[in-house]
């Protein structure tokens, strides 16, 4: 838990520092900062590649079993109720229902970029999910399960929902706050959203550790892609206000 926190806090503050690259670069800093995101989502996507090859070779067994047996070897009677809680809240009625909840704060405060930027990470991670559902069309654990359910396993949906949605409101608050602590506190809540939901699938058994990592790969991608999208658009903004001030001061 500790190492995934601290995982997500560099996860953050290295896209931010990525994507706003530009403010420390005098000559090609948008080339280069695209180059960068560039890279990354390529390293991600080639991760993933490697995952999805490996569950289809079979070879992924030896790293799935090890890990289903000590996640499902701590069952008991309130653990299985917290798990099925977290599942529960990361069920698309809930996101949806958070989501809704965000963008009316959001659209409140008149942060209307920000809504935009909720609203497309949320519902480009959806249909990821079910586009690599639909190609990948791995079916469920057979083994040991709490609670039953249909549709193919790899990606999970669950994980990925939650990370975008965690992810993406840990950064739009991240923005806002000027403390450290107050950062840390969202990473921190984020993170035990994230890694609960994710976990509460394997324990249930129906998903395979390799769907959760396949669902954060994916989701990654697709976060790194949004928000470098989302700054391009406010630095294209801002440009274009500080040029319209500057001409204003000649008049």
């Amino acid at each position: 838990m500790a190492l995934f926190n601290l995982s997500l806090y560099i996860f953050l503050s290295f896209v931010q520092n990525v994507i706003d690259i530009e403010r420390m670069l005098v000559v090609r800093e948008l080339s280069l900062r695209l180059l960068i995101i560039w890279l990354i989502c390529i390293f991600l996507t080639g991760f993933f590649a490697l995952v999805a090859r490996s569950i289809h070779l079979h070879t992924i067994t030896s790293f799935d079993d090890p890990i289903i047996d000590f996640v499902q070897g701590a069952e008991t009677t309130w653990l299985t109720a917290i798990m099925k809680a977290f599942t529960t809240i990361g069920s698309t009625a809930v996101v949806v229902l958070l989501a809704v909840f965000a963008l009316a704060i959001l659209l409140r405060l008149q942060y209307r970029a920000q809504a935009i930027l909720l609203v497309s990470v949320l519902a480009g991670t959806g249909i990821l999910n079910q586009v690599l559902k639909f190609i990948f069309k791995r079916e469920r654990p057979d083994f040991y399960r709490l609670i039953e359910i249909t549709g193919y396993s790899f990606p999970s949906g669950h994980t990925m929902m939650a990370f975008s949605l965690y992810t993406i409101l840990a950064y739009i608050v991240w923005r806002n706050l000027r403390f450290t602590w107050s950062r840390v506190v969202v990473v921190i809540l984020a993170t035990v959203m994230i890694v609960m939901i994710a976990l509460s699938r394997i324990y249930l058994g129906v998903h395979y550790p390799s769907d959760i990592v396949g669902g954060m790969l994916a989701s990654m991608v697709w976060l790194i892609a949004s928000i470098a999208m989302y700054q391009q658009f406010q630095h294209q903004r801002q440009s274009k206000t500080a040029l319209s001030k500057e001409r204003k001061s000649y008049r």
